[in-house]
């Protein structure tokens, strides 16, 4: 049997509830007057605001027709017209709808209102109710799409390799090629531990078995840092690398819990693999934290490196002692976001003993260890 294919705006009412309106025919009208197909009652909405027309492509277009305060597709304002797909996220002003794709099997798991949608947004702000490309970004979690690169971290004082940093990235458009941006959209999913693990099992399964011997810092979310599931995919991992050199990168909001970060330096003890405080220095100094559980590596924030060949003798007297106070812990302190030589010279001056940059080394991509 044929099943047919239903398009319908989903919506988020007044209330919280969801609300689907089947898009029945073309053209399909979009205003606050009683006569359009959708009456939305939202403020800042046109009498006619827009109209959705099936393309020559069989595509659907959405057109805006002049209206106050615009229509926008994934949160671009549109002039004239676009192609719509599914997943998209309309705008038309603060009234927030997802353009969805459902067959008549699906019965009653969908309502379609004959009833006037009312979606109220309370200020004049674009509201997030749906999150863009929420499909492909389901994809990329399952494997579809991953990429990653590595970038070097080198000694201070000669420049030779010492390790590389793991980096999340992604090749499926239209999703962003960022990891902030992606990040951003874990978020809004509640995806963001998903997101990790597919970024650093990508990874360490891509390179680890072509640099025996070179330790690899990956990152970790907040999220996940303490949890069991985060700790056995580690132990798996090993299992499965036993020669992989592990440095675990600890988000500095995480390194305040103090109970919970001296119980996981224990438990990384355990199976060999060392640990690092990422961002110091971004917030507090979290001077307390390091004394109670040092890490191997103290990774200095990018914002404290940045010219510091021209920061005054204050603040380079500051990050000194830091970096002093760091080496009589017994840890490692390493410069991140090093772009020029002069702020690499100062940093092997205040005793740095390793450098992260693109003066030493950009990003490879982990394609090219394997080649």
């Amino acid at each position: 049997m044929l099943v047919e294919k239903q398009w319908f705006l989903e919506s988020v009412a007044a209330d919280g509830s969801h609300v689907t309106t089947q898009i029945k025919g073309f053209p399909f009208r979009i205003g606050r007057d009683a006569d359009n197909d959708l009456v939305v009652t939202a403020v800042g909405l046109s009498r006619r605001h827009a109209v959705i027309t099936l393309d020559i492509s069989t595509r659907m277009r959405l057109t805006d027709l002049n209206s106050t305060n615009g229509t926008f597709v994934n949160r671009e304002r549109i002039e004239g017209s676009c192609l719509l797909g599914e997943g998209d996220i309309i705008h038309f002003g603060t009234a927030e709808f997802r353009l969805q794709l459902h067959d008549d099997e699906q019965g009653d798991a969908f309502i379609d209102s004959s009833m006037h949608t009312i979606v109220i947004s309370p200020d004049a702000e674009l509201s997030e109710f749906f999150v863009p490309h929420e499909e492909e970004f389901y994809a990329l979690l399952g494997g579809k799409g991953l990429a990653g690169a590595a970038q070097p971290i080198v000694r201070a004082q000669d420049g030779s390799l010492f390790a590389y940093e793991l980096l999340g990235r992604a090749k499926m458009p239209p999703l962003p090629t960022s990891p902030l941006r992606l990040f951003e959209l874990a978020s809004a999913l509640g995806r963001e531990v998903e997101l990790s693990v597919a970024f650093r099992e990508y990874g360490l399964r891509s390179i680890a078995p072509h640099i025996e011997g070179t330790p690899i810092f990956v990152n970790t979310h907040p999220k996940e840092t303490f949890t069991d599931t985060f700790y056995y995919s580690l132990r798996n991992i090993l299992s499965q690398f036993p020669k992989l050199e592990l440095v675990v990168e600890v988000h500095e909001t995480a390194v305040t819990e103090t109970v919970q970060m001296k119980a996981l330096a224990e438990r990384l003890k355990e199976i060999g693999v060392r640990f690092a405080y990422d961002d110091f220095g971004a917030g507090q100094a979290r001077l307390n934290e390091l004394g109670d559980t040092p890490a191997h590596f103290i990774k200095f924030d990018m914002g404290l490196i940045h010219d510091i060949h021209h920061a005054s003798e204050r603040k380079r007297h500051v990050v000194r002692d830091l970096v002093r106070l760091v080496l009589d812990l017994g840890s490692i302190p390493l410069a991140e976001g090093v772009e020029t030589e002069e702020e690499a010279e100062v940093c092997r001056e205040m005793g740095f003993m390793l450098i992260q940059g693109f003066l030493t080394g950009k990003p490879i991509p982990v394609e090219d260890f394997t080649k």
